[in-house]
């Protein structure tokens, strides 16, 4: 099969590969969309240490299944299919609690790191095993089935926010995530959205997207314009989606007094934190990783049109012209915000 490999710092290529093998309990399927994830693009250079050359990246992807394992039962050859690209183990403790975004066995797709290898979706096929399959429904393209694992994301931090009905809320930093969260806040019942960036053309599309109030810390005082909206309160809730010590701060210190704040963004590893301001005002801090069944529902939303995904795909270009995406990412171009490969 023909995959695209990472196969060095910030080097591809495209090139034939053996294709896949898969056991009683694996799918094989045929890759029709993958998504560039903001973490591919991070983590090309090495820096991240979780794409380790040679290694064929992608985890939000959707397909046709083309051959299943002698144990799969409920799946057939031509079934329209999403997957988690999180691999868990279904038997650990968290696992058996429902939580299975931090099994202990976890494995991403797509990841080369230290603790293990998983090839991705950047192929003309892929292997997963069958309990990590969901169905993409007739309504849902394979394109928007690409975006329902960054869907996943938004929609269970707004779950791990506990979001009350007619919350005002802030949303720091707009890319694909940042865009997804404010819809999926809407759709949990904020009243009130505010989001912050640098990029003016994604506060528009946050704008479009559902944000009542867009601010650019390069152009405005942003916690003073926060203070004048919520009228010197602060916001009920803020979910952070950078992860900078700058971005952190804001959230903090935007945030009322008892409010909620919740970190989705980890661009850098550890960053200074205003501990003080969260223990004085008692501000309930709350880590998001991933997502952990929430696909069902993403799905379910993205069909009826209540998160939208179809602004976000900026271009949909062939697999092999994947090199060029990627750079193009990697130098944040203008008005680009998700791209779509198709093997």
């Amino acid at each position: 099969m023909k995959a695209f490999v990472l196969t060095g710092p910030n080097e591809f290529v495209y090139q034939d590969v053996p294709n896949p093998e898969y056991g009683p309990n694996d799918v094989l399927i045929r890759v029709r969309a993958c998504g560039i994830c903001g973490s591919d693009v991070h983590g090309m250079d090495g820096s991240t240490g979780r794409r380790q050359p040679p290694v064929i990246m992608g985890h939000e992807a959707s397909g046709v299944i083309e051959a299943v394992g002698s144990g799969v039962k409920e799946w057939s050859s031509g079934d329209r299919v999403t997957f988690d690209s999180t691999i868990y183990c279904g038997t650990c403790a968290f696992c058996r609690a429902g939580r299975i975004n931090i099994c202990d066995n976890r494995r991403v797709l797509g990841v080369s790191c230290d603790e293990y290898r998983q090839d991705g979706a950047m192929a003309e096929l892929v292997v997963v095993p069958q309990h990590i399959l969901y169905k993409l429904p007739d309504a849902v393209s394979f394109a928007q089935g690409a975006m329902v694992e960054a869907v996943s994301i938004a929609v269970h931090a707004a779950a791990r926010t506990q979001v009350a009905l007619n919350d005002a809320a802030l949303v720091v930093g707009t890319g694909v995530i940042g865009l997804l969260t404010i819809q999926a806040l809407r759709a949990a019942g904020c009243g009130t959205i505010l989001a912050v960036d640098t990029d003016e053309t994604r506060l528009e599309l946050a704008t479009l997207l559902g944000a009542d109030t867009v601010f650019n810390p390069e152009k405005q005082t942003v916690l003073d314009e926060i203070n004048v909206k919520t009228h010197g309160r602060g916001v009920d809730v803020a979910v952070e989606c950078v992860g900078i010590e700058s971005t952190v701060e804001l959230s903090v210190q935007a945030t009322r007094k008892g409010g909620t704040v919740t970190l989705v963004g980890n661009v850098s590893p550890s960053v200074k934190f205003p501990l003080q301001s969260v223990v004085t005002r008692e501000i309930t801090l709350n880590g998001s990783c991933a997502s952990r069944g929430e696909y069902p529902a993403c799905l379910d939303l993205i069909a009826r049109g209540a998160i939208k995904v179809n602004p976000l795909i900026s271009e949909i270009v062939p697999l092999s012209e994947g090199a060029d995406a990627f750079k193009r990412l990697q130098q944040r171009e203008r008005g680009l915000v998700k791209v779509i490969l198709e093997p």
